[in-house]
């Protein structure tokens, strides 16, 4: 017998950091660009920097780093790039509040105090995500580390800004952004967030019309009247017409705009205009060439048009501007009950006030690109990239959410007034005339010309997203040519060996909430700046929700589930299966502990295993030289081939869940409960290494702790990584032989349900001389624990219950009365279920029940018509054995 043996319990606790130091140290993550194998990546999601794993982080962690392990074990050479993101908004939130708390601001402290205390803030946060990310199992390559602020990063970032901009793709213009007077910054589109709220909705008399709003403050510039032009009511008036009106402050003069953005079905079909704080506005007066005017401030109070209102928050002067306008006579009517979707900023939770300034913007329209030898512009990029499938999306539903996104990409703003990020390069000066300059490079400007100003750089930074988009390409640039800015950014792509290997990357797995902010903008930039696509395939995963479905949230507390904390008491393996277990692409989960549990059983499983073939094989066996000879054998090397193929196709389509489901059946069902009790009637030691070294490479992408653990203990190999392996050889198996022993599996599976439910031991199964029952009879007397397995004689009662699953004429030796009687149990257990089905029934068709009673109750009684009729079913399949028997 071998010597090594496994401890009666796996602890994972007292292995996993152990282990994961043993993968650092074998190198077995650093990938090689210089490899003859095939070269697969994945670039890893960085994190934001603002504090610690999440099981969203734990669900991407886990996804990823099953296809990596997986594709190692496909022998190739594989890159998973991991790094962390600077999250300029969250971490800037956070410095702010930090900075208020202790009654000061970042305009007292200055700029390179705010940096410093927001370098060490992210140091720490980094550093604490990095170990958690090791713990959670990731197989990352280490030595790649990147971060969205380095330096070659900020190269990157600016060479992008230059080439874009003098393509014409980046312009700095006069526009409407949404604006934060929280965190005074301009925030993108797809970091606004709609909140359904309750409020009121005023009519006011405007001259000879009739106008509704929800925001009365707005209107004191408000000098146009629009309506569509083809709105019969209004034929009378014509385009540019004016007219005076009595208003807020006293009398204007109107003007009459005719544009088809008035809907003539909302409302009176008027409306009034607000260019400075409307999107729509803003496009009518854009088309029109109108007047805009500011009313709000940066901070959110009204400005001097206002009159005796400036100064005041909107929302306090918002009631006494109704007031003045209702003695006035100008209050039509007001509707206490409107209900609208305000705009919150999703990083920094303030509400959104529309705003003109003067930002940059990336032009997501004007066609200058060349994509596949074609000149497109960035939007139509992003249609043919997917239309073309030169990108698969996963699942292909959300392509239609992806057009209609860009349908909608008006062109986007990428300056941030905040001071934590990658700043602007583009640099201002003027001369004592007056005259200005702009200069826009990689680099500052040396030019030191009298009669000029010193230049001072734009004091924004750009948009997170602006730089993460860069992420699958400029990551892979050698950092120390980047140094040489003698090198253009075409000769740092082309001299870059990872660059070359591993882009585009093979995959995208991220979460389906950042398609928009993120992916898009990947695939928008890298086509742009390489000619390549980003990655090859987008596969989304959903959101991990609380138990009841809602969202895990901070006003919940108890709704949260810490990994930390699963890892301390169930181990990694356990989170990471539970995790897999149920995932599927686009579709959010429910999570609760008990998923947890109930994986760490089967790690359990695996290391029970383990221990018994070490202790029943023989000294000096070796799986190389394993053959199968029994019919049990021939079965499960079978069944091994058959789960390999199939969880490598799943696992190579990213069918996470079915993947790990057929590995959970192998060897819960198939090895452990069927060839392992099999084989304690006589073991085939080489045969038995080989299946627990094949199911050791099998599990270690799902649960890599425990497989390695045991891998690390084998007295049998020269104890190289589990890590490491390729997939195992398959041996040939003998498929009359397999089929036989799926025979013998009909024949115990059937006893054994028959003894169980009749309750009865010491039970003989009798045959008329099948020499196939005789030569497997001790293995179905061992399985099916009977008490005898063999031919009938002439003294044997042949009325007992025979075996139907079976082709083999064979009974089970009991009285048939006993049957009767069970099935007389059955009937009446069978009258039991029907009543309650039909009570159940009548309750849930009850109307008054099913308003009046609490949802819980509605949906727990139906849960129990669901189980009845289950149970019915059962007893009526039961019924019909016995009654036939």
């Amino acid at each position: 017998m071998i010597s090594m043996k496994l401890p009666k319990n796996y602890e994972a606790g007292e292995y996993e950091s152990d282990i994961y130091a043993l993968w650092e140290k074998s190198r077995v993550f650093v990938a090689n660009p210089d490899s003859d194998k095939e070269h697969y990546s994945i670039s890893m999601p960085p994190p934001n920097e603002t504090g610690t794993l999440s099981l969203g982080h734990a669900l991407f962690i886990t996804l990823q780093d099953i296809l990596a392990r997986h594709a190692r074990q496909q022998g190739k050479d594989v890159l998973w790039l991991p790094g962390t993101d600077h999250a300029a908004l969250p971490v800037n939130a956070i410095i702010e509040k930090q900075l208020l708390d202790e009654g000061t601001n970042k305009h007292e402290v200055g700029r390179e105090e705010f940096l410093r205390r927001t370098r060490e803030f992210v140091g720490n946060s980094r550093n604490t995500m990095l170990s958690q990310m090791r713990a959670m199992g990731a197989s990352a390559d280490w030595t790649r580390l990147r971060y969205t602020l380095d330096d070659t990063l900020n190269r990157c970032v600016n060479e992008t800004f230059v080439k874009m901009y003098g393509d014409g793709l980046i312009y700095r213009g006069n526009r409407i952004v949404n604006w934060d007077p929280n965190l005074e910054t301009n925030v993108s589109d797809d970091e606004v967030i709609y909140t359904e709220e309750k409020g009121k909705f005023y009519t006011f008399k405007y001259g000879p019309f009739e106008i509704g709003t929800a925001r009365p403050e707005t209107k004191f510039g408000d000098k146009y009247v629009v309506m569509h032009p083809d709105d019969k009511r209004y034929a009378e008036y014509n385009h540019g017409d004016t007219f005076e009106v009595e208003w807020i402050n006293g009398p204007i003069t109107a003007t009459i705009i005719k544009d088809e953005a008035a809907d003539p079905n909302f409302g009176t079909g008027v409306m009034t205009i607000t260019p400075w704080h409307s999107l729509v506005d803003f496009e009518i007066a854009e088309r029109h060439g109108l007047d805009k005017q500011q009313i709000i401030s940066f901070h959110g109070k009204l400005l001097q048009i206002a009159g005796e209102f400036a100064d005041m928050p909107i929302h306090d002067a918002r009631p006494l501007i109704v007031d003045k306008l209702a003695k006035k006579g100008l209050l039509v009517k007001t509707d206490d009950n409107y209900v609208h979707n305000v705009a919150i900023n999703e990083r920094g939770k303030g509400v959104i006030e529309p705003q003109i300034r003067l930002q940059w913007f990336v032009d997501v329209n004007k066609t200058v690109v060349l994509w596949k030898g074609k000149r497109q512009s960035l939007k139509e990029v992003l249609q043919s990239v997917i239309r073309d499938e030169d990108i698969e999306l996963i699942p292909e539903r959300f392509q239609k959410v992806y057009f209609n996104w860009i349908d909608n990409l008006r062109d986007w703003c990428i300056s941030r007034q905040i001071w934590w990020g990658h700043r602007i390069p583009v640099w201002y000066r003027s001369d004592t005339d007056g005259k200005e300059e702009t200069y826009v490079g990689v680099k500052p400007p040396t030019d030191q010309s009298e009669g000029w100003h010193e230049w001072e750089q734009d004091p924004d930074t750009l948009d997170t997203w602006f730089s993460s988009a860069l992420w699958t390409w400029s990551t892979l640039i050698d950092q120390r040519l980047a140094e040489d800015y003698s090198l253009s950014l075409e000769d740092l792509l082309e001299r870059s060996p990872d660059f070359k290997a591993y882009h585009p990357t093979n995959v995208m797995e991220t979460g389906w909430d950042i398609l928009f902010f993120w992916v898009a903008r990947m695939i928008l930039s890298t086509t742009y700046v390489t000619g390549q696509i980003p990655f090859k395939d987008i596969y989304l995963h959903g959101m991990v929700r609380a138990e009841d479905g809602k969202k895990m949230s901070k006003s919940r507390p108890e709704s949260i589930i810490d990994p930390e904390s699963i890892i301390s008491e169930y181990g990694t393996d356990a989170l990471r299966m539970a995790l897999v277990m149920g995932v599927s692409p686009g579709n959010d989960q429910n999570w609760g502990r008990g998923k947890v549990a109930a994986n760490r059983n089967f790690c359990n499983k695996l290391w029970n295993i383990a221990r018994y073939i070490e202790s029943v094989v023989d000294e000096g066996s070796r799986g190389g030289d394993a053959k199968p000879t029994s019919a049990a054998d021939h079965w499960i090397t079978n069944r091994l081939r058959i789960s390999q193929e199939k969880i490598t196709d799943d696992l190579d389509k990213y069918r996470f869940s079915e993947a790990y489901a057929r590995l959970y059946r192998f060897i819960w069902d198939d090895l452990a409960d069927w060839y392992i009790e099999t084989s304690k009637a006589e073991p085939n030691s080489p045969l038995l290494i080989y299946l627990l070294e094949s199911v050791l490479v099998l599990a270690h992408p799902f649960a890599p702790f425990v497989t390695e653990t045991i891998w690390q203990t084998l007295a049998w190999h020269d104890n190289a990584v589990l890590a490491s392996q390729p997939i195992s050889t398959i041996i040939n198996s003998d498929d009359d032989q397999a089929r036989n022993f799926s025979e013998l599996q009909a024949i115990v599976s059937e006893a054994r349900s028959i003894t169980k439910s009749l309750k009865v031991n010491n039970v003989k199964l009798l045959h008329e001389n099948q020499p196939f029952l005789e030569e497997n009879s001790a293995i179905i007397k061992q399985l099916a624990r009977l008490q005898a397995v063999s031919p009938a004689t002439n003294t044997d009662s042949h009325d007992g219950i025979y075996l139907t699953a079976t082709r083999y004429k064979c009974w089970l030796d009991i009285d048939k009365a006993k049957a009767k009687a069970y099935v007389r149990e059955i009937a009446a257990k069978k009258a039991i279920q029907e009543s309650s089905i039909a009570q159940l029934e009548s309750r849930l068709k009850n109307k008054n029940y099913l308003e009046n009673a609490p949802s819980a109750v509605v949906d727990q009684t139906k849960q129990q018509l669901e189980a009845a009729q289950d149970l019915l079913v059962t007893l009526q399949a039961e019924e019909q054995r016995f009654s036939t028997s």
